[in-house]
């Protein structure tokens, strides 16, 4: 007989009774990393099974972490630098990326939960087809606001705080703004994540330990979780043991 269906059960039903509600991260970031290496292991060497499978994963995931009382997500989709990547799979990636915003009009789960959608990034970097299935995601869902999903696409954290910088500057150079009046709230104010606010927790998938430019500024006082698993695999137990960890923890924003 075998036991391992009925024992994960189980455990899982066990690690979901150690999940406090009310102790639920607010906004979580999410870095979608492990792709190619999930589909390598698959004895693959095209990234776009990856890919695929990994985009797949996504509304898995975020319905876990909505039923568990998170309001906000930002995933960590496509970095700028990913454009250096070969250009068969950056193709690839863009025409997944268009297939899932356009997805999300006729998704009853968006619709459900009233998530609205968002983007952070330079997006004018996408390709118009993309650009255009973002736009009407976004349309769709604008009037949404009992959860908000960020997608960073074409997102670089240092270019995030370049950007804030350069409308600073400029606004100083109009005079509509004194340098003296610069502060945490004015930069935050000319961030992409202006009015959302900042991640609780950001769980990295493939057991690599670094944000690799996610969210800099923002994560500064974050909790992070670096689970020992490619993202196209994460499972159920996998998200509950991050929230799980972060329940545990006692954030004192160094005070």
């Amino acid at each position: 007989m075998n036991f391992a269906g009925p024992v994960y059960r189980l455990y899982e039903w066990w690690l979901f009774r150690q999940l406090d509600k009310k102790r639920a991260p607010r906004h979580v970031g999410l870095v979608l990393d492990g792709n190619r290496r999930y589909a390598r292991r698959h004895g693959l060497d095209a990234p776009w099974f990856g890919h695929q499978k990994g985009a797949q994963k996504v509304m898995e995931v975020l319905l876990i972490l909505w039923e568990a009382g998170v309001k906000v997500c930002t995933l960590y989709a496509f970095s700028a630098e990913n454009f250096d990547r070969d250009r068969t799979e950056v193709d690839v990636i863009m025409d997944i990326a268009k297939e899932k915003f356009a997805e999300v009009i006729g998704n009853p789960d968006v619709h459900r939960h009233k998530v609205r959608i968002q983007t952070i990034g330079r997006v004018d970097l996408l390709p118009q087809d993309v650009q255009d299935a973002i736009h009407a995601a976004k349309l769709e869902t604008q009037h949404y606001d009992e959860h908000i999903l960020n997608v960073a696409i074409g997102y670089s954290g240092r270019a995030e705080l370049v950007d804030a910088i350069r409308a600073i500057g400029q606004k100083i150079e109009a005079g509509s703004l004194d340098p003296s009046d610069i502060n945490e709230d004015m930069i935050e104010k000319h961030l992409y994540t202006n009015g959302v606010p900042d991640p609780d927790l950001i769980i990295r998938t493939s057991g690599e330990e670094r944000l690799s430019g996610f969210l800099l500024w923002q994560s500064a006082y974050s909790e992070l979780y670096f689970a020992q698993i490619y993202w196209p695999a994460v499972r159920r137990i996998d998200i509950w043991r991050a929230l799980r960890s972060y329940g545990r923890r006692s954030r004192r924003f160094g005070k």
